[in-house]
């Protein structure tokens, strides 16, 4: 009775998490905008103010990231349709085939169906995603083979699979972060802003984005480079990029930490490893059909831009069409300039300065993308862990606003609406940068 007296507030935020998660996770449409915003604030609030009151009780803390993202591993993906392509592409591998070399289009276009429920798969994914090749790199590819490997002819069965690996990525990056923080003198709580945030439980166990896989071993690497480890890190960094593109966007912050002869060093580790796992499916066309795919991303694809939109505009006043295949080039560009510079002028010596110098090279580039998913702010949030800086916790709630764009016929966005997400997200970011001299990162009582 007593320890109910001591924690019965916590315990029923815990319970009205676990059932409105598994509301969002079995008894959502995407287009019911109302119910997903509703929900998201709730489990928002739910979320900020458990781990504001028990900071000091990690076990409760723990126990309630585990269970959170149990509740959803026996529901289908609602938000994204991406995992209907994760399974194309292993069941595609299990038959013998390289993912990379053909679309899913192709073969249903000829009336072939090459993997077990092609067609449900084809149309889960849509035509979009379909007609193209996957970019997808190799860990992730080992994955979806994992998934098809126990679960052939079962679309839950391969979700479950998957969604199993998501959790225990997470639990590994509490693990590590968690000594990483203690590494750094950071209060270890600060772990529960990534683990117990909404949108990660949601966009990446609930909708399967592999962005844990890659950032726990972005983490791991961290920590390892921390310790003096830099062959090993550099090791696990390429595993990292194996799973995700985006890390590679950090390699030119590292010099100023590692110094010349280890910085080509690591270079060597991270190119090499990189290399050898995507040898498997490496064929003359291979490099052309990546390349392809990538590409898109910032000569095609829009969503939920900002800076892009507004340069957008300015080119739709001047020209009268739409000039991203321009703009894009140039955007890419112009992170390729910063992160360049950043790399010289910021003192990133100390791993609390590397990170901070990787949240805002990443940062950048999303403020600069012309497509931004909302499971791409993933990396912004683990990295502000081990900073002062909130504006990526903030991101994380105002990030559900782009989903509003599915609440019409025609999936097209309300720029207003994306508008005020910016706006929340810039205004806490410049006042982040602006106030006065930021305060040494709170320390533990320990």
């Amino acid at each position: 009775m007593h320890f109910w007296k001591r924690h019965k507030i916590p315990i029923l935020f815990a319970f009205i998490s676990v059932l409105f998660y598994a509301s969002f996770a079995y008894d959502l449409a995407r287009t019911d905008s109302i119910k997903l915003i509703s929900l998201y604030a709730a489990l928002f609030f739910l979320f900020y103010k458990i781990v504001q009151t028990n900071k000091a009780n990690f076990k409760f803390l723990v126990a309630l990231a585990v269970i959170f993202r149990v509740v959803f591993l026996f529901a289908i993906p609602n938000l994204s349709q991406d995992f209907y392509r994760f399974i194309w592409d292993g069941r595609m591998i299990l038959e013998g085939f390289n993912p990379f070399l053909y679309t899913p289009e192709s073969f249903i276009n000829a009336g072939k169906f090459p993997v077990p429920q092609a067609q449900e798969l084809y149309n889960g994914m849509g035509i979009l995603n379909g007609s193209h090749f996957t970019n997808y790199p190799p860990i992730k590819q080992f994955i979806f083979w994992i998934a098809a490997l126990f679960s052939k002819k079962s679309i839950l069965g391969s979700v479950i699979i998957m969604r199993i690996t998501l959790i225990a990525a997470d639990i590994g990056i509490l693990y590590f972060g968690k000594k990483l923080l203690e590494k750094l003198n950071i209060p270890i709580h600060h772990i529960f802003w990534y683990l117990l945030n909404p949108f990660i439980i949601i966009e990446l166990t609930g909708n399967l984005h592999f962005e844990s896989i890659m950032l726990f071993f972005l983490i791991w690497s961290l920590y390892l480079l921390h310790c003096g480890k830099w062959k090993v890190a550099a090791a696990i960094f390429a595993l990292s990029v194996s799973v995700k593109l985006i890390p590679l966007l950090f390699l030119p912050l590292m010099y100023q930490k590692l110094g010349f002869k280890k910085t080509i060093g690591f270079y060597s580790i991270v190119a090499f490893i990189t290399i050898v796992l995507f040898l498997p499916f490496y064929s003359s066309e291979f490099i052309s059909n990546y390349s392809k795919t990538v590409e898109l991303w910032f000569n095609d694809f829009e969503f939920n831009a900002s800076i892009y939109y507004i340069i957008r505009f300015i080119g739709y006043q001047i020209t009268g069409y739409n000039q991203i295949a321009i703009i894009g080039n140039y955007l890419a560009l112009s992170v390729f300039i910063f992160v360049m510079v950043f790399s010289c002028i910021k003192k990133n010596k100390t791993t609390k300065n590397l990170i901070i110098a990787m949240l805002f090279a990443a940062s950048f580039y999303y403020f600069t993308a012309t497509t931004v998913h909302p499971w791409y702010l993933a990396t912004l949030l683990i990295l502000s862990v081990f900073t002062n800086y909130k504006f990526p916790l903030v991101w994380s709630f105002v990030i559900i606003l782009s989903y509003l764009a599915y609440a019409n016929a025609h999936d097209t966005e309300n720029l207003w609406i994306i508008g005020l997400e910016y706006c929340m997200v810039y205004g806490v970011l410049f006042f982040e940068l602006f106030k006065k001299k930021t305060a040494p990162i709170e320390q533990s009582s320990s």
